[in-house]
C-alpha cells in the first residue's frame, strides 16, 4: 500500500512542478507582452490589447465580442469605447443588417496589433535562440499536446495575437 501512495505522491509533485513551470512560463509571455505594449502605447492594457486581437480576425458585433473575450457587455463596451478613443477601433454600420453596428479595426489599431505582434514574436524567438534545438522540439511537442488537452477538455485554445 506504502508504494502505491508514494507514486501518487511523486505524481503529484511532478504535476505540480509542471503547474508551476507553465505559471512561470505564462508570467514571462505576459511581461513581454506588457513591455511590448508599454514600448508602442502605454495607454493600452493587455485586456485591451485581447480585444484588438479579436477585431482582428474581422469584423463582429458587441455581443459576440463579448462572448469571444469571456466578459459580459458592458464590460466589452467599456474596453471599446476607450479603443475608440485611442483610435484603434470604430463602430460601422453593417452592410448586410442596417439595424446592427459592428466593430472593427482602424487601420491605425491594424498597424498597432501587427507592430505588437511582429515585436512578440521577436522576443520570443530571441529566448528561443538561447535554447539548444532539442530543447525547443520538445517544448513544441509538449505544447502543441497541451494545448490540445485544452481544446479536447472545452477549454478555448488562445488564438495567437
Amino acid at each position: 500500500m506504502g508504494g502505491a501512495q508514494g507514486l501518487g505522491a511523486a505524481a503529484d509533485h511532478a504535476a505540480d512542478s509542471v503547474v508551476a513551470a507553465l505559471l512561470a512560463a505564462s508570467a514571462l509571455l505576459a511581461g513581454i507582452s506588457e513591455r511590448v505594449l508599454g514600448e508602442f502605447d502605454r495607454r493600452t492594457t493587455l485586456t485591451q490589447f485581447r480585444t484588438l486581437a479579436v477585431l482582428s480576425r474581422g469584423n463582429i458585433n458587441l455581443s459576440r465580442l463579448a462572448s469571444e473575450l469571456g466578459v459580459n457587455v458592458s464590460t466589452a463596451m467599456r474596453s471599446i469605447d476607450r479603443l475608440i478613443g485611442f483610435g484603434y477601433a470604430a463602430r460601422e454600420e453593417n452592410p448586410h443588417s442596417r439595424r446592427e453596428v459592428v466593430l472593427c479595426l482602424t487601420p491605425d489599431g491594424k498597424r498597432f496589433v501587427d507592430l505588437v505582434v511582429e515585436r512578440r514574436r521577436s522576443e520570443i524567438a530571441r529566448l528561443l535562440a538561447r535554447m539548444s534545438a532539442q530543447a525547443v522540439g520538445e517544448l513544441v511537442t509538449s505544447l502543441d499536446a497541451f494545448v490540445a488537452a485544452g481544446g479536447k477538455s472545452g477549454v478555448l485554445a488562445g488564438r495567437p495575437a
